[in-house]
């Protein structure tokens, strides 16, 4: 929706019906759960708690050691005033 003056009118976006698709923004959500319930009815099969099928955030990457790294120092170059 778009404010134009004192009214507010809803945006119209113009697409061929060749270009249009359907969403795939669903599918990764649809088999996660078909994956959870089965692992429910599973755990559930052999008497065991329901599993926790949270999804888990993007962890950060494991750090490592640099080996062989010649350590260089680096210092600012005076700025002179030449005066002429």
């Amino acid at each position: 929706n778009k404010r134009v003056g004192n009214r507010i009118m809803s945006k119209r976006i113009h697409v061929r019906v060749e270009h249009v698709q359907p969403s795939r923004c669903r599918e990764d959500y649809l088999a996660r759960r078909v994956s959870n319930d089965a692992a429910r009815a599973a755990a559930k099969k052999s008497g065991e708690p329901a599993p926790v099928n949270k999804r888990i955030a993007a962890q950060p990457r494991p750090g490592y050691m640099l080996t062989n790294v010649k350590l260089e120092t680096i210092t600012a170059i005076p700025y002179d005033i030449i005066k002429g």
